[in-house]
């Protein structure tokens, strides 16, 4: 279901005051790219100072994701084209973590190869994103998720633990885990997008 996560609901309280203004939800879509594209770039410049304004961006930007689509629902203004401009920036912001991250860590233990491993989980993400929301086009009916949430959290709220990993400074694990892991999971959503169009 769409909305019923505890990030939707604090999302839907705080965007109440816009539901009268000029402010559509193109507008705190365009917020949520530009913050999110600015934590990766701030997690790019591999310092700590930088790391942690880059943090709460990214927590902004998390947050924006959610109130986009609250308020889009809350004043009826639904569009295909709002909806694939919220698409493309949600798979922008959540690939380019990863490739940010790398760059930072391009003067640590791993040198250039972590920007390469970076990239990787780049494309990873974003091909698992394009093809889980092909899923959930298939699904629009049952709303059906391509990977459903649990105790009021959806599967992408993990976005949230993104800023602790990076002032934890766990980023160097993460990134090459996710080099690997991206890929596999980019494979596996394919193949639950080809197994679902059998079924149809």
């Amino acid at each position: 279901m769409v909305g019923v996560s505890w990030s939707h609901r604090l999302a839907k309280i705080c965007i109440k005051p816009l539901a009268n203004t000029w402010v559509t939800p193109n507008h705190l879509t365009t917020v949520r790219l530009i913050t999110g594209v600015a934590a990766c770039a701030a997690f790019a410049i591999g310092d700590t100072h930088w790391d942690i304004w880059g943090g709460w961006l990214w927590l902004f930007s998390a947050f924006m994701d959610r109130a986009d689509g609250e308020l889009a629902r809350l004043t009826g203004k639904i569009t295909p084209g709002g909806h694939r401009y919220d698409m493309f920036c949600d798979i922008t912001v959540s690939s380019l973590f990863f490739i940010g991250c790398a760059i930072g860590l391009r003067d640590g233990y791993f040198g250039n190869w972590m920007i390469l491993m970076g990239v990787s989980s780049t494309i990873g993400v974003f091909i698992a994103q394009i093809y889980a929301e092909k899923i959930d086009q298939v699904n629009s009916n049952t709303g059906d998720k391509a990977f459903p949430g649990f105790w009021g959290f959806e599967f992408d709220d993990v976005l949230y633990l993104f800023a602790p990993i990076v002032w934890l400074g766990w980023q160097m694990p993460f990134v090459v885990g996710a080099s690997v892991g991206a890929p596999a999971f980019a494979l596996l959503t394919w193949y639950k997008w080809r197994r679902r169009l059998q079924e149809i």
